[in-house]
């Protein structure tokens, strides 16, 4: 994802802090201003810790992976199933446009961009028999999937570890804390009662407050060195999306939810495809949707 930017690091009489760590292979970080800042910072990362080896595709014996590799999970944990519902949503939602199970396709573009070269039709073709999230089964008793298929959480997962962060934080009846972990999620305000400014990658600038924000753009990870070919997949032609938007930033009370209609929205056609979808889902805005500019 191609993330806005924290506007505020030079306030003078500021006092937050920050700390830095990662989340899902993206850097992460938490600003507060508190007497016990260091062990809330500890605690923040060692739940991230905890979050991969349920969620990340680069651990080997996380939930996802395991799921990936036997194409089913018994028993899989509650994390796991709370952001695949909110994922399940989202595609229908997108009609489909939105879909965790491309991680074939991901796959393929990505080995066949290691050797400078792109996917013919006829591996594609084949990909995509894997795609579907409609092949997927999920309850609390088991995942199930078709035998060659696995799924990506790349586009909601960043999100959903930033809320799970905030709930975790909240519990412990904190506030006025800025959750970077790749999209945003604010609890409350700056210390000093302000809105944590933002940056867009579109130019524009809001104030963050109590709400997520996450931006994607279908350039913002491309395959090929020349970048052409980015790293948002569209199912329905196994090929990366079509580069309408530049990119596009969504806000919402959920992280996950916001981040993946920010992922969606880069595989829609125009703004009313957009604002069609956001609207099956309460207090989400599309706070900016830039056309690409590039050749």
């Amino acid at each position: 994802m191609a993330a806005s930017s924290w506007a505020g690091i030079a306030q003078a009489r500021s006092t937050t802090r920050l700390w830095t760590g990662q989340a899902l292979g993206a850097r992460a970080s938490i600003r507060l201003d508190h007497p016990q800042a260091e062990a809330i910072a500890a605690r923040v990362f060692a739940e991230i810790d905890r979050l991969e080896d349920i969620l990340s595709l680069y651990r080997a014996n996380s939930a996802l992976s395991r799921l990936n590799r036997d194409c089913r999970l018994d028993s899989p944990p509650f994390e796991l199933l709370e952001c695949l519902s909110a994922a399940g949503a989202v595609h229908a939602a997108s009609g489909g446009r939105f879909d965790p199970t491309v991680q074939p396709l991901w796959r393929l573009w990505a080995e066949a961009a290691a050797v400078g070269k792109k996917p013919t039709d006829a591996a594609i073709e084949r990909a995509q028999l894997h795609v579907g999230w409609e092949k997927v089964t999920v309850s609390p008793a088991a995942i199930v999937m078709k035998p060659g298929m696995s799924l990506t959480l790349n586009g909601i997962g960043q999100g959903y570890v930033a809320d799970r962060v905030a709930a975790l934080l909240e519990a412990e009846g904190l506030n006025d804390i800025l959750i970077d972990t790749g999209e945003f999620r604010a609890l409350g305000g700056q210390p000093d009662g302000g809105d944590w400014p933002m940056l867009l990658e579109a130019g524009t600038r809001l104030g963050l407050r109590q709400r997520a924000l996450a931006t994607s753009s279908p350039l913002g990870t491309t395959f090929d060195q020349a970048g052409h070919d980015g790293h948002i997949l569209d199912p329905a032609t196994g090929r990366p999306v079509r580069r309408v938007w530049g990119s596009v930033s969504v806000s919402a009370p959920s992280a996950a939810i916001a981040d993946a209609l920010s992922t969606a929205s880069c595989l829609m056609p125009d703004e009313v495809s957009i604002v069609s979808m956001i609207r099956h889902f309460l207090d989400v805005r599309c706070e900016a949707a830039a056309l690409n500019v590039r050749s």
